[in-house]
């Protein structure tokens, strides 16, 4: 009985060491999955954490007091101007590329507080803080000072308020607009879902379009029919590619009607403001992904045996995916190299993300389309080398 468990387990040891795809899809790429989501989370939080630290704010201040001159007079990061401000100057802050804090303190403000009692039902002298949060810079310079203001309130006893909302009224001191918000989330989240979604629905038809043709052996009916084998390369991935699109159209149109709905309050609309060719290039940049991803799973599923070990292939793909939908959330800026528009799928992710955030560039749309057109052409020329060897089709 010793010797015949012992044989089993060698066996099922021959086989699973044996097999490259599922020791790597079993052993390795779990390790290697959760190593390189949490390296780039943490370095998408770092870059977070430290964007706008080293650039040059525009602090304009009104009747500044003498404790905050102190505090501030040594900071190589603030440019400090004195001067009062009206209206017009705050509108300026809804432009989230300029690096701009603007803080209103009553007059006398020092006098005030120290002559102010908390027990009085007088409202506290207040402090008025202007910025925009879309604004790194301009967001961590509000936080600093807001600290430092509810640190040195901590020593006298509330006797000052900031940015409090006078006469019942909604005082608006984040500037920031609805408009550019939304374009913010929008930009973080929706690339992410668009391509888990796109995947998903390649994964749904493309595997079996090949690697189950090789499983009940309808593949070699296909290879003797009067075609050329680039002919049936380009059908396979151009049909998978548009039936996987409606997939994708479809996920699209549920997250542009469901996500504003669900994140949408009574204060705030966080609704789709985009324009005809904004929806336009977010179409044609869907189907040049869906291009890239159904082009490599047929590649991948040509090499498999059948569709459970094509599925076991495509799984690292998968590692691809979420990696590179990750990147929007963490990222500070918008990249504008050359490069970046022509690494596969990476380009789309990056395209994606700057049609939503209201920084499209046609430019860029064409170089991600045009990139992913050639790279699925030499698709197109690997399958149909595979289609042309019988030890890839047949296992001989």
């Amino acid at each position: 009985m010793k010797n015949n468990t012992w044989t089993i387990i060698k066996k099922e040891f021959a086989r699973f060491f044996g097999d490259r795809s599922l020791l790597f899809t079993t052993v390795i790429m779990p390790g290697l999955l959760i190593y390189l989501v949490y390296s780039l989370m943490g370095e998408g939080i770092g870059k977070m954490v430290t964007e706008g630290q080293n650039d040059v704010v525009t602090m304009r201040v009104e009747n500044m007091p003498e404790f905050l001159a102190t505090e501030i007079a040594t900071d190589s990061q603030l440019v400090i101007l004195e001067q009062p401000f009206g209206q017009e100057d705050i509108d300026l802050l809804s432009d989230k590329d300029l690096n701009i804090v603007m803080v209103r303190f009553p007059k006398d403000f020092e006098l005030l507080t120290s002559v102010y009692d908390p027990q009085s039902g007088l409202p506290a002298p207040n402090v008025e803080i202007y910025y925009n949060s879309t604004n790194n810079a301009s967001s961590l310079i509000y936080k600093t000072l807001t600290m430092f203001l509810d640190a040195y309130e901590s020593g006298l006893s509330n006797r000052f308020d900031v940015n409090r909302a006078d006469n019942g009224t909604e005082a608006k001191f984040d500037m920031a607009t609805e408009d550019s918000i939304g374009a913010m989330i929008w930009s973080e989240l929706l690339p992410m879902l668009i391509v888990m979604m796109l995947f998903s629905g390649t994964m749904a038809i493309a595997p079996s379009a090949i690697a189950g043709e090789k499983e009940r052996g309808t593949i070699a009916t296909l290879l003797v029919t009067p075609m050329r084998r680039n002919q049936l390369a380009l059908g396979k991935i151009v049909s998978l590619s548009c039936i996987a699109l409606l997939s994708g159209i479809s996920s699209f149109i549920g997250i542009a009607l469901s996500l504003p709905r669900m994140i949408s309050g009574e204060d705030i609309d966080l609704g789709f403001n985009y324009t005809f060719s904004d929806y336009l290039a977010i179409l044609l940049v869907i189907f040049a992904t869906v291009l890239i991803m159904a082009s490599v799973v047929s590649l991948l599923s040509a090499l498999a045996k059948d569709v459970k070990s094509a599925g076991t292939m495509i799984t690292p793909f998968l590692l691809v995916v979420m990696l590179s939908g990750l990147i929007p959330m963490f990222q500070t800026s918008t990249p504008d190299s050359f490069t970046t528009y022509i690494i596969p799928f990476y380009n789309s992710i990056e395209v994606m993300t700057a049609i939503f955030a209201h920084e499209i560039s046609w430019t860029n749309v064409i170089l991600c389309l045009a990139s992913n057109t050639v790279y699925a052409g030499i698709a197109v020329w690997g399958l149909t080398r595979m289609f042309n060897s019988e030890k890839v089709m047949f296992g001989r």
